[in-house]
């Protein structure tokens, strides 16, 4: 850190100083316990300074390649890195227009079945189709490819390379019957299945019955073309009524197409306007006779679209929903509603009501719990406490914190052959190509790398990958669902930019914990993501309120890109975490706060201010925000374990405590 940037940042800390309320204790410094710790280095703001000289000349090279600037002797000093053969692919993937059959061929014949030689598929076969070259078309593209383009493109060969068979007519029927639009790619080979009269009108009817299922009513007005025009108008009847629900369809066949398409359309219709779809439903329950299923599937429509918003017509609308049309979705909304209503017994018995698999979780034993304490049923209450501390996530924590029970971690620690795997030469370019900001590339060297190895290996891939400073790799590497890598902690759970964040944390009274808990669930600790809204960072911050709260603080700005430098966007995130504490005064308010924004949070206390941070986090109606507040409180935990090896009681932690009774971590006996 230069003198000047450290000047900023201590200013930025006497204005915090100013400002934070009265009662705030100023957190202890972490002190790292654990040698085995993933902390690593800072990166540097510029990602250009991190890369060896060899890398950056690739970084390069590709740019140059890309630009058609790429000179004969860049190729020949970059012959041998380990990215050769990408760039060979950019520069090839440039020239695609002038490329020779043999160049293409010479390529993929190299690169057969490699992630570089699939990329390059992906452009070279769509350029044959252009170039109406059957042949090679017909030999290098696969019928049976796992991609749609690829057997639509092969179909599309054979088709107009004369082929005398309809063998690739009848691959494409799995595709043609699902009912979803068809890709650029492949709309002229099925204009060529209707044009040559290989599709008949049971087919076309099969494909407008599964857009009606998929609710694609585009698609069914695409295939209503080849109909007859009896049919055709019915069918584009039935595309009308599933976007605007119309009293013409009174003079619909009364058959079972007719009422899946009112069922598809008044559900439609309940999601924009539950009370306009309760008054419409009974005609066309009368009219049609909507059997209970059918007439469920709107009636929960109605119901969970008025409970998500608490309305008062809720729980009418909820008891009319016959038990053939319960779902996991309304299951839970009958909980949250009851809960809104502090109806205890209900929520209790909704709990109650969901299938075994649903309920049997941290989340609903927890839950039921809470409601069986507040009817008294103290006995009830102790043993489902017990069931959900079990767990080790934030429900699990609180049963726990209920029971004065230590916390649930049960970590999965085998010895990984990180040295073996280290030389692996397609790890090695993943890791290369994610340094250079190649990331998709990255992403498919990264599978292939991955594919062939034990669950070990790919551990180890992990590790290496995540010190290399690829983080989202402790996520999308896992396969979660497997409670072994779910117990990974120490590689699901990294701790960098330690230095900044604890220094960050102090000066706003602020928690470490959370503040690694916010940049892992933000960004998984990535400072160079920009997500589609244009959040910028490590904490994801708007450029607006990057800008605002560096203005604020003192801290130069010079324009969004400020943002992807970590110390600046951590003292930014940090200094704006401590502005939503202090505007709302709760900390699950300000967690939903920096999620959802503030005008949605001021709407839920207004609503339901007075409820406990469990109900209150439970009621959120975005189903986003309901998920990221107990997902970051978790995280805390995590990192405080991370950091400390054991954690402050996370019942604590939501009420602002930053000091108080701490607890230990134990692998529960399993029962």
């Amino acid at each position: 850190m230069t003198l000047q940037k450290s000047i900023q940042l201590g200013l930025v800390a006497l204005t915090l100083a100013a400002c934070s309320p009265r009662g705030h204790a100023q957190p202890p410094q972490v002190a790292v316990k654990d040698p085995a710790l993933n902390v690593y280095p800072v990166q540097a703001a510029d990602p250009d300074a991190a890369l060896s000289a060899s890398d950056l000349a690739m970084k390069n090279a590709l740019i140059d390649a890309e630009r058609g600037t790429l000179s004969a002797e860049q190729k020949a000093a970059l012959a041998h890195h380990p990215l050769a053969s990408w760039l060979e692919y950019a520069e090839l993937r440039r020239a695609l227009d002038t490329l020779t059959l043999s160049q293409g061929s010479a390529f993929l014949q190299r690169h057969p079945k490699d992630a570089v030689g699939r990329t390059f598929s992906t452009f070279w076969l769509p350029t044959l189709s252009r170039r109406v070259q059957w042949n090679e078309l017909a030999r290098l593209a696969d019928l049976n490819a796992k991609s749609d383009n690829e057997r639509c493109l092969a179909a599309f060969a054979r088709a107009m390379g004369g082929s005398k068979d309809t063998q690739w007519a009848e691959a494409l029927r799995p595709m043609y019957s699902k009912g979803q639009p068809f890709s650029e790619t492949c709309m002229p080979v099925m204009q060529q299945l209707e044009s040559r009269g290989l599709v008949d009108n049971a087919q076309r009817w099969q494909r407008i019955d599964s857009a009606i299922d998929g609710n694609e009513p585009n698609v069914i007005r695409e295939t209503a073309r080849g109909l007859p025009v009896e049919e055709a108008a019915i069918a584009n009847a039935y595309a009308s009524f599933m976007t605007t629900v119309q009293d013409t369809a009174m003079n619909w066949p009364k058959d079972a197409r007719s009422r899946k398409v009112i069922t598809a359309g008044l559900v439609r219709l309940a999601k924009s306007s539950p009370e306009t779809a309760e008054m419409t439903l009974p005609r066309y329950v009368e009219a049609f006779g909507l059997n209970d299923a059918e007439r469920g599937k709107v009636l929960n429509e109605i119901a969970v679209q008025s409970a998500v918003s608490y309305e008062p017509e809720a729980l009418r609308r909820l008891n009319a929903v016959p038990t053939i049309a319960y779902d996991e979705r309304f299951n839970e909304v009958r909980v949250r509603e009851a809960m809104a209503r502090s109806d205890w017994r209900g929520a209790r018995a909704a709990i109650r009501a969901m299938p075994a698999e649903q309920r049997d979780s941290a989340r609903w034993y927890y839950f039921d719990a809470r409601f069986s304490e507040l009817i008294g049923d103290a006995a009830g209450a102790r043993e489902n406490y017990r069931k959900a501390a079990q767990k080790s996530e934030f429900h699990g924590y609180l049963a726990a914190d209920r029971l004065q029970a230590p916390y649930a971690l049960c970590e999965y620690a085998p010895v990984l052959p990180v040295a073996s795997v280290r030389s692996n030469a397609g790890l090695q370019r993943a890791m290369a190509l994610r340094r250079i900001g190649r990331k998709e590339w990255a992403a498919k060297e990264w599978a292939d790398a991955v594919a062939p190895m034990t669950r070990e290996q790919r551990f180890a891939a992990i590790e290496i990958a995540q010190k290399d400073g690829w983080f989202d790799r402790g996520v999308y590497g896992f396969n979660l669902k497997d409670p072994e890598e779910a117990r990974l902690y120490r590689l699901r759970f990294p701790i960098y930019h330690t230095e900044t964040i604890t220094r960050e944390a102090s000066k706003n009274a602020l928690d470490p914990a959370w503040v690694a808990a916010e940049i892992r669930a933000e960004s998984l600790f990535d400072p160079t993501v920009k997500s589609p809204a244009g959040a910028i960072g490590l904490m994801q911050l708007m450029p607006a309120t990057g800008m605002a709260t560096a203005n604020r603080l003192g801290v130069p700005y010079a324009s969004s890109q400020t943002l992807y430098d970590p110390d600046i966007n951590i003292t930014l995130g940090t200094a704006y975490l401590r502005e939503m504490w202090n505007k709302y005064g709760q900390l699950p308010y300000a967690i939903a706060a920096y999620n959802a924004g503030p005008g949605p949070v001021a709407r839920w206390t207004s609503q339901r201010g007075s409820f406990d941070p469990d109900m209150w986090i439970e009621t959120i109606s975005y189903k986003e925000t309901r998920e990221y507040v107990p997902r970051v409180l978790a995280f805390s935990v995590l990192y405080d374990w991370r950091m400390r090896g054991d954690a402050l009681r996370l019942t604590d932690r939501i009420a602002g405590r930053m000091t108080g009774q701490r607890t230990r971590f134990t692998c529960p006996a399993p029962h």
